[in-house]
C-alpha cells in the first residue's frame, strides 16, 4: 500500500525503530526490497536519487516504483532523495512520489531554508511529505564509488543542534537529514559516529532524523542510532555491492553460457538476503 514517509516515519517513532529507505536502479532492485519487506511484514521506502539518471531515468522506473508499492502488502513510501533542483521535486509530485527531499545542504543555510520553505508549499498542495537537510555527508551515492574524498566528514560540517531547532521551525518540514559522521558510498575506515549529537538534535526538534551514508555501518551503531532517535536509514551502496559481487562469484563458477535471466535472478538472491538482515537490525527483529 502506497503511504507517505510522514506516516511511515510516525509509526516508527511509536515502535522505536528506523524504516530501510532503499535506493533504487532497477526493477531487480524493487523486486529484491519488496520481498523482503513482506516476508518480515515490515513498512519500507523506496527512493529514487537524480544521481543515479544516467543508469535508469525517473521518468522510466518513477511509475514502476508507484505501481509496486501500491500492490504492495505492507505500507510503502516512494520518496525522492536528493533533490536539489525544485523543478526535479515537481516532477516527481507530479509523477505520483509520497515524499520528496529537498537538499539545500550546499548552500547558506538562508538560502537552503528559503527554498526548503518553497518546496514543503509545493509537496503540501500533493498531501506528500518533505525531508530536507543541514550538514555534509560528502560523496554522491553513485559517483563516490572508488573515487576521491575518502576521508570521513569533518566535524565542522556536522549539523549543529541549535541550527536545526532553527531550520526546522523556519521550513516546517516532516524530517531532518543531519550530519554526524556518516559519508555517502564506500567506507575506506571504520565511521566514528556522534550518537550525542544525534539525541541532542531530537530533543531540540521534535521530528525524526534521517541518517544518510548507511550502507557500511555495524548493526550495533545502527541499533545506538536508532535508540538516539533516526527513524529513517539510507541504503544503497553495500546492497549494490552485495548484488554485483555474488552474480560475479556466481558466473566466474559457472560452465558453458550465463544467460541475462541468470544474472537478474542472482542479483535478486542477493539483494533480497541483504535486506532482511538490514530490516531485521532496522527494526529490532535481530
Amino acid at each position: 500500500m502506497l503511504i507517505t514517509m510522514k506516516a511511515i516515519l510516525e509509526l516508527a517513532e511509536v515502535k522505536n525503530i528506523a524504516i530501510g529507505a532503499f535506493n533504487i536502479t532497477s526493477l531487480e532492485g524493487i523486486q529484491a526490497v519488496l520481498e523482503a519487506s513482506e516476508e518480515l511484514n515490515q513498512p519500507v521506502i523506496l527512493q529514487f536519487a537524480p544521481v543515479h539518471e544516467a543508469i535508469i531515468p525517473m521518468k522510466v522506473i518513477g511509475p514502476i516504483m508507484l505501481m509496486m508499492a501500491e500492490r504492495a502488502s505492507v505500507p510503502v513510501a516512494v520518496h525522492l532523495d536528493h533533490g536539489d533542483d525544485l523543478s526535479i521535486l515537481k516532477k516527481a509530485l507530479d509523477m505520483g512520489f509520497t515524499s520528496v527531499m529537498y537538499d539545500g545542504s550546499a548552500l547558506t543555510f538562508e538560502e537552503n531554508a528559503a527554498n526548503t520553505r518553497i518546496a514543503v508549499e509545493m509537496a503540501g498542495t500533493y498531501a506528500a511529505s518533505v525531508e530536507a537537510e543541514i550538514g555534509a555527508m560528502g560523496r554522491q551515492e553513485f559517483s563516490s564509488i572508488g573515487e576521491g574524498e575518502e576521508g570521513e566528514a569533518m566535524e565542522g560540517c556536522y549539523t549543529d543542534p541549535e541550527q536545526a531547532e532553527r531550520f526546522v521551525k523556519t521550513t516546517g518540514i516532516d524530517a531532518l537529514a543531519c550530519s554526524f559522521g556518516t559519508v555517502h558510498g564506500l567506507y575506506i575506515t571504520e565511521p566514528k559516529l556522534d550518537f550525542d549529537r544525534i539525541s541532542q538534535i531530537k530533543n531540540r526538534i521534535g521530528l525524526p532524523i534521517v541518517m544518510h551514508g548507511g550502507s557500511g555501518v555495524s548493526d550495533q551503531d545502527f541499533r545506538k542510532c536508532i535508540n538516539n532517535g533516526v527513524r529513517k536509514i539510507n541504503y544503497y551502496t553495500y546492497l549494490a555491492k552485495a548484488g554485483g559481487m555474488h552474480v560475479k562469484e556466481k558466473a566466474m563458477k559457472s560452465e558453458g553460457y550465463v544467460y541475462y535471466h541468470d544474472v537478474t535472478l542472482w542479483g535478486i538472491e542477493a539483494m533480497k538476503k541483504d535486506v532482511l538482515h538490514t530490516i531485521r537490525v532496522f527494526s529490532n527483529l535481530e
